[in-house]
């Protein structure tokens, strides 16, 4: 028995299959709106990285300077730059449908629109984090 005639009585027509991401040809809007959902989660994970290094703050010197050497390293600033950018997609991302619910840029301008909010996100975390380093160094 086909996925599509599945449940229904002989002699009736098949019903149509729900579309899957594999019908549809990915947009910017699309991508732009996966990417908010997957940058929520991501940003929940980070929030727990927030809430771990608060924790080791109140836990003593010690564990503090455990933690600021896990984040201080390598792979830490890795995480560090992706929860940055993660939390500016977001963002952006709930600006960019904050406009869209005042009722503007529909039409051609929703995809100019999806692309500032990827390339600024991507921008912006550059730009801070190019400010971290430098003030550190200082």
């Amino acid at each position: 028995m086909s996925a599509t005639t599945e449940g229904g009585p002989a002699g009736r027509r098949p019903r149509p299959l729900s579309p899957h991401l594999s019908v549809y040809r990915p947009i910017v809007t699309m991508v732009m709106s996966i990417m908010h959902r997957i940058t929520g989660m991501m940003n929940i994970a980070g929030l727990v990285l927030v809430v771990g290094y608060i924790t080791a703050l109140a836990m003593g010197q010690d564990t503090y300077a455990l933690a600021s050497a896990v984040y201080g390293s390598w792979l830490g600033r890795i995480v560090l730059v992706t929860f940055t950018w993660s939390l500016l997609h977001h963002m952006l991302g709930g600006v960019r449908h904050a406009i869209w619910d005042l009722g503007h840029a529909f039409g051609d301008v929703r995809y100019q629109l999806s692309w500032l909010t990827a390339i600024g996100s991507v921008s912006l975390t550059i730009i801070l984090w190019v400010v971290i380093v430098v003030l550190e160094a200082v």
